[in-house]
């Protein structure tokens, strides 16, 4: 089976000639060590460069990371070892290390030692606390190009030399002679490494040859040469987490090699010339390429853990180690909360003998399959117990326990009780099988069903599917391709009744076998069936439901996780990282069959399965059913307040709206922290205005503060007494402009000018006062002096006074009677708003004009018996309605015949207003 390694570039940074990278273990960084004598680190999630700084003007050939002491140690061309602060970017350490040019760097994995090797031929241990040199190694005849320590036995290290050997040395003893000496490569020798970990007893070497050899140490024999390099191999590694190997040569390319069968699996090129240096995180699947040109970091193998799980036990591989764990034995008092990583008790079942890549539990979940490295094998589930095994690139299980077996040449062989049953080879080039009620084949351009029980085309559907995913009684299967997915019911009846009436099959198959149910435009990275309601994890990482096309979002998740499986006596469902943390999401059964029954319009049995939903999933069921139109009975179950008053609101229930908001405020005044719910109150106050409640939509911008619905809905209406309380309640708010109106709408003429004194309108006051209310002009005015006068007081004292200067404004007294009149007026016969045409006519009168033509006490009478021409109105026993547009209330520059009321002009030497200007 070919390695699924998908590789996925994180990071390309373009630079000087890059010597050396290496990884920080724990934070994302990327260390370049370059030809400039620079050293980069580069954040490989973000690509950004988080720190540089300049070692020396000369190459620097190594720079690694000591995180123990938060240090990069460097080697460079000036023959120096220096050691840095990577936080603080100090210079720690500096001192000189060889004659000649060192190479390498390799820091011991627990004590304070570092192996240093040079052109002068010589490796040398040093003590970092101390700076010393601990041990001198001599032997090598050339420039020592790489030594490394041995991961198994710490005291051992290994070394590599343009002399075409590789030497294997002791660091404790006191002897510098080397144990043994390995040969075998024709030109000098760029790099050695030891197996990762120390389990096998490996070393791979590559050289100025072109090749790459595998070395046994213990036996110190050669026991493979890869070769495909058209250039010299310049870094070799085994990963640490994969079963590959990584070289890079001069020839610009990277190559990946099976490690167990040295097979090359791809070639990676990344046009940035030659690779220099290599490197690997340890326990990750993540690699950094230092090239001529820059540094790239990739991530290799597939993010989906290989996983399976069955009535909550879980089988997962790390490496070839297959690991255990239970669910049903997690202590419920100890499990977290949704979402939140689940503490397993983890359990080793042993080693497998090929590195797997899939793992699939038996239909009865005694057996599981583990397919890898073109083999597959059937261990029981109990123990790592090997039941059978054969030749395999992949593997399925069938529905009854069968399986099928697919090979490299696209044969695919069923087994029934473990033995070979049929086998056939398609008509066209095989690219994946999948098991499940049929056995389905997947080609380029379409996917194929057959039998599990002979060879015969069940039906082809043209769509290529990455998943084919069945419900667990094999009614519903999903194809879930690369931009979408289709649900499919599956009519087993329909196929036996074809097969056993024996009839005509053309290429297409059984055309009564699937019908289309659904298609949803979305991406599946991973699902289940729970009952009817399939459950998948999409590719924008949310945990989606979806019961006869109706979609709900369970969660969203914080990072990739993969869909494990669901269990119906806990009712959760459970995913898995690629770190294999487990997190738990409830999924009620009751609530997947109430919704598929709704979907069905079977509402008996709804009601059947509504009774065994938990109450807590009670607005989660309203919810579904204001989805599907059930607003009634959405609003009967659901739970929260904030939810019913919409579904009232769309109702039309106004008044059990108004209720739910009045329930909402008391708790709220409960609650000193939560905030008064005006919002809603204003959205109920318009629905109910669009209806015509005017009771309810006036009561509901009341209680919203909603002063201009409140002022628009009063003057429509005409309803003074409301007006007044709108008013004041706009006064109090600091909402002087329409407690203004209202007032002077109201013919309230010195309560609107209180409002524009408060609000420090002075200049606005006084001349309102001028032209509505003479008699207060004297104490505005002073007030506007006082205020003038703290900025400039001989604009101040410009100001005239009428109380000081009466010659100054002629007809003073005819503006004082007209004003006392008009107060009569609106005191004793406020005008209805339904007089407004005749109110109207007083708008054209010059009310100075009119004063002089005739007594105060005649124009007193004539206000009060009404407008011109009119009789004078009865004074009503409670006013109908209010006095919404009065002749006091009229602005001065308000026309009827087109002929403007005068304007107000400054008299010379003092501001004030001319004295035709007078209240209407």
């Amino acid at each position: 089976m070919p390695l699924r390694l998908d590789v996925k570039k994180k990071l390309s940074a373009r630079s000087d000639r890059v010597k050396c990278v290496d990884f920080h273990p724990t934070e994302p960084w990327t260390l370049s060590a370059l030809y400039s004598g620079n050293i980069f680190i580069w954040d490989y999630n973000t690509q950004t460069l988080v720190k540089q700084f300049e070692v020396c003007n000369l190459p620097v050939r190594c720079a690694k990371f000591v995180t123990r002491k938060q240090w990069i140690v460097t080697a460079s061309d000036d023959m120096t070892l220096r050691a840095f602060n990577y936080n603080t970017l100090e210079k720690v350490h500096e001192m000189e290390a060889h004659t000649d040019y060192i190479r390498y760097l390799a820091v011991h994995g627990s004590m304070p030692h570092i192996l240093s090797c040079s052109d002068d031929m010589t490796i040398k241990l040093w003590e970092w606390e101390k700076w010393t040199c601990v041990q001198v190694f001599e032997g090598h005849a050339h420039y020592v190009m790489m030594c490394q320590w041995n991961p198994k036995d710490t005291t051992i290290f290994a070394s590599c030399s343009l002399d075409r050997s590789l030497k294997v040395w002791g660091a404790t003893g006191g002897n510098s002679a080397a144990h043994f000496t390995l040969t075998g490569h024709q030109r000098g020798v760029n790099c050695v490494e030891y197996a990762a970990g120390g389990e096998k007893p490996y070393l791979i070497s590559g050289s100025d040859d072109r090749t790459v050899r595998i070395w046994d140490y213990q036996t110190k024999h050669c026991i493979q040469t890869l070769s495909g390099h058209t250039n010299n191999v310049s870094a070799a590694l085994f990963h640490p987490t994969l079963p590959i190997i990584l070289t890079g040569s001069e020839d610009g390319t990277v190559r990946i090699w099976h490690q167990a069968t040295y097979r090359m699996e791809a070639t990676l090129n990344y046009f940035l010339e030659r690779v220099w240096s290599l490197a690997v995180l340890k326990g990750s699947t993540t690699a950094a390429i230092g090239y001529d040109e820059g540094t790239v970091a990739i991530k290799l193998g597939s993010e989906e853990p290989v996983v399976s799980m069955h009535s909550g036990k879980v089988i997962f591989a790390k490496g070839n180690e297959i690991l255990t764990t239970n669910l049903k034995l997690l202590d419920e008092d100890t499990v977290p909360g949704d979402g939140e990583r689940l503490p397993l008790a983890i359990r080793e079942m042993g080693s497998a003998e090929i590195f797997p890549q899939c793992i699939s539990h038996h239909p009865n979940g005694r057996l599981f399959a583990v397919c890898g490295d073109s083999e597959f094998v059937i261990y029981t589930a109990q123990a790592l117990r090997n039941k059978s095994f054969g030749s395999a690139v992949e593997f399925v299980w069938g529905f009854s326990g069968a399986y099928a077996t697919r090979d490299g040449a696209g044969k695919i062989t069923i087994f029934q009780d473990f033995k070979e049953s049929f086998s056939f080879k398609p008509p066209f080039a095989v690219d994946a099988i999948f098991g499940g009620r049929l056995l389905a084949v997947c080609g380029s351009d379409f996917i194929c069903f057959y039998d599990w029980t002979e060879y015969r085309l069940i039906r082809r559907i043209d769509v290529v599917p990455k998943l084919v995913i069945w419900s667990e009684d094999g009614n519903n299967v999903v194809l879930a391709t690369p931009d979408s997915f289709y649900i499919l019911k599956h009519d087993k009846d329909a196929v036996t009744a074809a097969v056993v009436g024996n009839a005509a099959i053309d290429e297409d198959g059984i055309d009564a076998a699937f019908e289309l149910v659904s298609e949803v435009t979305d991406k599946v990275q991973s699902g289940t069936w729970v009952g009817d309601c399939f459950v998948y994890v999409s590719q924008a990482q949310r945990l989606i439901s979806l019961v006869a096309g109706s979609q709900e979002t369970i969660a969203h998740l914080d990072r990739p996780q993969y869909m494990l499986g669901y269990m119906p006596d806990q009712s959760k469902l459970y995913l898995i990282d690629r770190e294999h943390n487990v997190t738990s999401w409830p999924l009620h059964l009751a609530l997947v069959e109430y919704q598929s029954a709704i979907m069905r319009k079977d509402f008996t049995a709804s009601e059947r399965h509504f009774a065994n939903v938990p109450e807590s999933l009670h607005n989660r069921v309203a919810r579904f059913l204001e989805n599907q139109s059930y607003t009634a009975e959405a609003l009967a179950i659901s739970k929260d307040d904030d939810h019913r008053f919409e579904l009232a609101t769309q109702l039309g229930r106004l008044q059990m709206a108004a209720d739910i908001i009045t329930s909402m405020s008391e708790q709220a005044a409960a609650t000193a922290a939560a905030v008064p719910p005006r919002a809603k109150w204003k959205s109920l106050g318009d629905v109910a205005l669009e209806q015509g409640d005017i009771q309810l939509a006036c009561r509901c911008f009341v209680e919203a503060n909603d002063i201009g619905s409140l002022f628009l809905l009063q003057t429509s209406c005409g309803d003074a007494v409301e007006l007044a309380k709108t008013a004041i309640m706009a006064r109090d708010s600091g909402i002087s402009n329409v407690a203004c109106v209202c007032f002077l709408l109201l013919g309230d003429t010195k309560s609107a000018l209180q409002v524009l004194i408060q609000a420090k309108r002075l200049p606005e006051a006084a001349f309102f006062a001028r032209s509505y209310c003479p008699s207060e002009l004297a104490e505005v005015v002073n007030l506007w002096k006082a205020d003038l006068a703290q900025v400039n007081q001989a604009v101040a004292e410009a100001l005239a006074d009428p109380a000081k200067y009466p010659d100054l404004f002629p007809g003073w007294e005819l503006a004082l009677a007209a004003e006392k009149a008009f107060r009569t007026r609106i005191e004793q016969s406020p005008p209805a708003a339904g007089a407004y045409l005749a109110e109207k006519k007083w708008l054209s009168m010059d009310v100075l004009d009119e004063v002089r033509k005739i007594t105060p006490e005649e124009f007193n009478a004539m206000i009060l018996r009404g407008a011109p021409g009119e009789a004078p109105p009865e004074a009503p026993e409670a006013p109908e309605a209010p006095a919404a547009a009065t002749a006091a209330a009229a602005p001065p520059e308000t026309v009827e015949d087109g002929t403007r009321s005068p304007e107000m002009t400054p008299v010379p030497e003092a501001a004030e207003a001319s004295p035709e200007s007078s209240p209407p």
